[in-house]
């Protein structure tokens, strides 16, 4: 049986159209076949209505006559490889003499094969099955491929929804007057691994943080989510979120990567006291957050403390500054700056410091011009890691 199943979970039946105007070929092809039970057989004796049954009867091999009164065989021929449904259907011309031009003009216009009928019972079956066959293949692949461009479809469509969400889920810029934000967010996939945020923790204190899970995709971008709800909603138990190294202790405590599908994560986290303008802070394996005063001095923020997740029981250290009445801080993940510089190699920490302290003695802090500046020094439109750039400013009395 020569059955063979599609991608829906039905069958690909061998389909026979005979294409001639004389009847005593169509009864002798039909006998030929009839004990054939996986084959149907479909006649059309009137040439001028080849090419609308064929689209009806969708055959898996056509056998056309050559010699036929008003239309040529070899003008159906050209017919059906100009139909955009049967343009991929196996064609095997018939004829009543064995003649080499007549041959090389069939194959040039279209033709798959050649047989001077009537052919030989066993001969023409088993050429009907080899041709059938090759254009089920064909079918079946044409249907796997569009199954799979509808999966992948749809797979982006709830990408982009999860890429929405997380989005959403980051804050909206701030200008309350005292504190001013701004950030760029661009993922290097549809869905990256990188998130940040701010909030007040009361009256006074304002919650700074950014984190970069390794990787990208579904995986780290559910994992970043997962972060950053308990920091906005300060539902880590048992923590001071007035306190740095207690936030990234009981992170370290409930998001060990072997836990979370050998996920870990670097993370920056930093309190402001408006009131005394104390900065306390704590990194994990993070980039440092570069403070930059407004005659241009830059201070880097960091504390060598292990990634997040990395192992149980770390012991987290914070430290505390004090920062000048007006002042821009930059959190940001490491994609902002390892980005590759022509032949100058990677651009490093200090360039993109500097490339900040210009933007700011040129009345810009960076944020918005960032993206577009990377790319042109990488030449890639798409950059290699996920960027993330918080800025947040303060502008304080004289």
């Amino acid at each position: 049986m020569s059955v063979m199943t599609n991608e829906s979970g039905s069958d690909y039946r061998i389909s026979v159209l005979l294409v001639d105007d004389q009847a005593i070929v169509g009864t002798a092809v039909e006998r030929m076949l009839a004990a054939e039970s996986d084959i149907d057989f479909h006649f059309c004796q009137d040439p001028s209505k080849a090419i609308e049954t064929a689209a009806k009867v969708s055959p898996t091999i056509i056998l056309q006559d050559l010699v036929m009164p008003d239309i040529d065989g070899l003008t159906l021929v050209k017919f059906y490889r100009a139909h955009p449904a049967l343009k991929d259907i196996p064609l095997i011309v018939l004829s009543s003499k064995e003649e080499a031009e007549t041959k090389a003009e069939a194959f040039e216009v279209g033709a798959n094969d050649y047989l001077v009928k009537l052919p030989d019972k066993v001969e023409l079956i088993a050429r009907i099955r080899y041709h059938s066959k090759g254009y089920i293949n064909l079918l079946q692949r044409n249907a796997a491929y569009e199954a799979l461009d509808k999966s992948r479809q749809a797979l982006a469509s709830e990408l982009d929804k999860a890429a929405q969400h997380v989005r959403a889920l980051l804050p909206a810029p701030l200008d309350s007057g005292l504190i001013t934000t701004e950030w760029l967010f661009v993922p290097s996939a549809q869905l990256g691994g990188d998130s940040f945020g701010y909030h007040w923790i009361d009256e006074t204190h304002f919650a700074i943080y950014l984190l970069d899970v390794c990787d990208h995709g579904v995986g780290p971008a559910l994992l970043s989510v997962s972060v950053l709800d308990v920091l906005r909603f300060q539902s880590l138990p048992n923590t001071d979120f007035l306190k740095p190294d207690e936030v990234l202790t009981a992170l370290n405590d409930n998001f060990q990567m072997e836990s979370h599908n050998n996920l870990y994560f670097t993370f920056w986290y930093g309190v402001l006291d408006v009131e005394t303008n104390e900065l306390t802070f704590s990194s994990a394996g993070h980039p440092p957050a570069l403070l930059i005063d407004d005659k241009g001095a830059v201070t880097e923020l960091i504390t060598k403390n292990m990634i997040i997740g990395g192992m149980e029981g770390m012991v987290y250290k914070t430290e505390t500054v004090t920062v000048p009445p007006k002042f821009r801080l930059y959190v940001f993940s490491d994609g902002s700056y390892e980005v590759e510089n022509g032949d100058e190699g990677m651009w490093s920490i200090a360039a993109f410091s500097d490339y900040l302290v210009d933007c700011q003695a040129n009345g810009s802090n960076g944020v918005g011009e960032l993206h577009g500046h990377l790319k042109a020094m990488c030449g890639k439109e798409i950059l290699d890691d996920d960027l993330s750039l918080l800025m947040v400013e303060i502008k304080g009395g004289e």
